[in-house]
């Protein structure tokens, strides 16, 4: 049978039956108060989701929010679970990620309250485009797009300094490439960390630049298409410059860059919280400059990370929970909250002109890396996912994994064009 949805587990009765018994919106005891509503979130998701609650509560009396926390793994197991039992246990707002999205709309059609219906259009233009295609079926939307993930380079501005490198004048991924040289020469750090064998994030991010992905607008393979061996072959240069580190995993990539062995970081907005979160002493020694393009005067703009909350179509108080979402995800107010406590870069785009927003604080040696990143929004291209991203990006960490370790780019991208090709047929 065709595995169109690769985030499907296999999963016993006996899982099914414990999910289902569950507390949620569609349990068979439904809470006799219509204002009480669950949520599934994880990490700093959750606090942005008590806040806003608090806040909504106040013109809202009666209005409570229960917020589950787990992991995201077991979040998408518990969600797969309930849609396949027809929505049975679920709660009334789930969280989902940008990669997530068309893989749960393509398989459970059903599954999610269409928001067209209620008059979610209306929001449409306070979003960038690529999120509403994203949460987008049949010209119909299925979430709220909430964080973002623009993508600029973080970087250490007293060692750019100290090797006499002028980060302005990094306009391309080969002028990238030999500002990391001169770093290198003049200070013995490298210039990026990347996970040979188990991410591909740079490879991505320069996709999204040339305006594709794994697969294209139609839904085809697209690992060997122009872009995607000019992406691959660029990765391939990286290594062999001698300028990258390979940090196998978060941690030790997070840990190079705190403590000094590496010292740009290509990837989205909301790394800045975790910078301060995990490097506190590095305050006044960070800054962010564009994404390099492929050529001068080329796109810079791309898209690492985000998510989005949906509303199961079980619920029996989806009502309720779309007016709360909507208040959540249009509110400048909630959405500033986010940002200054979780870094969570917002999706609405009327919060890009407030105060907060235009303040990034101390630790930053820019004042102004928000509006860098909101500068871009409107430039990113969407990204078609599909409901086999995940074994699409599994083939090409295995093709990345062939090409830094010396194979060629060509074949390596055609071998991953055939295994997954065999993979989604099965």
């Amino acid at each position: 049978m065709k595995k169109r949805f690769a985030i499907l587990l296999m999963v016993s009765m006996a899982v099914m039956l414990v999910v289902a018994g569950c507390g949620g919106g569609s349990s068979d005891s439904v809470n006799e108060n219509k204002k009480e509503l669950t949520a599934w979130a994880w990490n700093v998701n959750v606090k942005a989701l008590e806040g806003a609650a608090k806040e909504y509560e106040k013109d809202n009396p009666g209005f409570k929010l229960k917020v589950v926390e787990m992991s995201n793994t077991d979040a998408y197991q518990k969600i797969t679970t309930g849609l396949q039992a027809g929505g049975k246990g679920l709660p009334d707002i789930l969280l989902i990620e940008d990669d997530q999205v068309q893989g749960y709309l393509e398989n459970f059609p059903k599954g999610f309250v269409n928001l067209s219906d209620k008059g979610f259009d209306d929001e449409k233009s306070k979003f960038p485009e690529y999120k509403v295609s994203l949460l987008s079926k049949n010209d119909k939307i299925y979430g709220f797009p909430f964080d973002a993930g623009p993508a600029g380079v973080f970087y250490r501005t007293d060692i750019f300094k100290q090797a006499g490198v002028d980060p302005k004048s990094i306009e391309t991924w080969d002028d990238y490439i030999a500002a990391g040289k001169t770093i290198k020469a003049k200070t013995g750090k490298d210039m990026i960390g990347m996970d040979y064998n188990n991410d591909d994030g740079q490879y991505r991010i320069m996709l999204n630049t040339l305006g594709t992905f794994y697969f294209d607008d139609k839904g085809d393979i697209a690992f060997t298409s122009d872009e995607s061996e000019k992406a691959m072959s660029m990765v391939q240069k990286i290594k062999d410059a001698g300028v990258s580190k390979n940090t196998s995993g978060w941690d030790p990539w997070v840990s190079a860059l705190a403590n000094g062995e590496v010292v740009t970081a290509p990837t989205g907005a909301w790394f800045s919280g975790s910078l301060i979160q995990q490097a506190p002493d590095l305050a006044g020694k960070w800054s962010v400059f564009p994404i390099p393009a492929f050529e001068k005067g080329g796109n810079h703009a791309a898209n690492n990370g985000g998510s989005n909350f949906m509303i199961p179509s079980a619920s029996e108080k989806s009502d309720e929970a779309y007016k709360f979402l909507k208040y959540f995800s249009t509110s400048n107010d909630i959405q500033e909250l986010a940002m200054s406590e979780g870094g969570l870069f917002p999706s609405l785009n009327t919060v890009y002109e407030t105060d907060t927003f235009k303040n990034a604080g101390d630790y930053f040696t820019q004042e102004n890396i928000w509006q860098l990143f909101a500068n871009q929004m409107d430039d990113i291209k969407p990204a078609n996912y599909t409901g086999n991203y995940s074994i699409a990006k599994d083939e090409a960490v295995k093709a990345q994994s062939k090409v830094l370790e010396g194979e060629n780019v060509k074949k390596a991208l055609e071998a991953a064009k055939k295994s997954l090709a065999n993979r989604i047929q099965q």
